[in-house]
């Protein structure tokens, strides 16, 4: 059992909305791309007028022009977690990072978001594409809960525009900025815990999606769209099998934020209401795997004693996972 104390989110304020888009005269009104995506408006850590001006055709250069490092953003969500949880940073002693498009390959990018928050901890990375922050509960799953500190910060900083060719519209109509964090505990119990951490891979499908260094983001996209629906289907049923209540009366989802579109085909196979659905595409776009925990952190305050949440997550290379998360009493 993984039990969360504290979850913080960050959204950078720049806003691209379909009509930025079409302005950029790339093939996609702002009817197309909501009919087509369902995604009405996403947030880049990139000056809108350097991505009007550029299209952001170099990666190297996106860097340079971007507000936000990682590192910047992972402490702002990370702050919001740490307050939260009613913890000191002091009392954090293991950060553990996971992005798809980390800004250093040395030092472990984890280093550099303790560093911002003044945390002197053992700090590492693990990451695993758009399903990262399942593989960080995977890991802590794993461990004899006395060979862990009583609190580990998870965090997933989601920059992902830099590396966005504006001139492809099949991009740039899908992604968004935002980071994630959550202080977890396998020793102090809250509220709030995760169960039941599964994950897979299939290597096989490795270059479905990938960001090679130095260059912009690509996928088969009918491909990986295909092989996240069944898999997010499959997850959903395998995790709802031992729940003692039927279908989804009880039952929230939380998905993995690719499109709108997608995650509505989810919810109709897997028999999921659009009252237990939750979600936070449709205004920030494919944030990678910060989309998931962000969507838990911005409805922290509504979630009530006795919701089950059910995570269902797919990504890169090519991975899938899923947790449940129980809500107890308490604050």
């Amino acid at each position: 059992m993984i039990y969360v104390h504290g979850a913080g989110h960050f959204h950078p304020e720049n806003v691209i909305d379909n009509r930025f888009l079409e302005d950029l005269d790339i093939g996609c009104d702002a009817t197309w791309t909501l009919e087509r995506v369902g995604i009405a408006t996403r947030r880049t850590v990139l000056p809108l007028d350097y991505i009007r001006s550029t299209k952001n055709g170099n990666v190297v250069a996106a860097n340079e022009a971007a507000l936000y490092s990682n590192a910047e953003t992972g402490a702002f969500a990370s702050e919001m977690a740490i307050k939260r949880a009613g913890i000191l940073r002091s009392e954090i002693g293991m950060v553990i990072s996971g992005s798809c498009t980390p800004q250093f390959s040395v030092p472990a990018e984890a280093c550099t978001i303790a560093e911002k928050l003044g945390i002197e901890a053992y700090s590492f990375d693990i990451s695993s594409a758009c399903t990262s922050f399942l593989a960080q509960l995977n890991y802590l799953n794993t461990v004899k809960p006395e060979c862990l500190p009583d609190y580990v910060l998870l965090v997933c900083p989601e920059n992902n525009t830099r590396v966005i060719d504006y001139a492809d519209r099949s991009a740039a109509v899908l992604w968004g900025d935002a980071t994630s964090a959550m202080v977890v505990s396998t020793k102090i119990k809250s509220r709030m815990s995760f169960s039941q951490v599964v994950m897979n891979s299939s290597p096989a499908g490795w270059d479905a999606v990938k960001v090679p260094f130095g260059k912009h983001f690509v996928q088969s996209g009918r491909t990986v769209q295909t092989f996240a629906i069944k898999k997010s289907v499959g997850l959903i049923r395998g995790l709802r099998e031992g729940l003692s209540f039927e279908k989804n009366a009880s039952l929230k989802y939380i998905g993995h934020q690719a499109n709108y579109l997608m995650l509505e085909s989810v919810c109709k196979l897997a028999e999921i209401s659009p009252q237990s659905h939750f979600s936070n595409v449709q205004d920030y776009g494919n944030t990678g795997a910060a989309g998931a925990p962000t969507v838990l952190s911005q409805n922290w305050d509504t979630w009530k004693s006795g919701d089950v949440i059910v995570f269902a997550l797919v990504g890169a290379g090519l991975t899938w996972g899923g947790s449940l998360v129980q809500v107890g009493e308490g604050k």
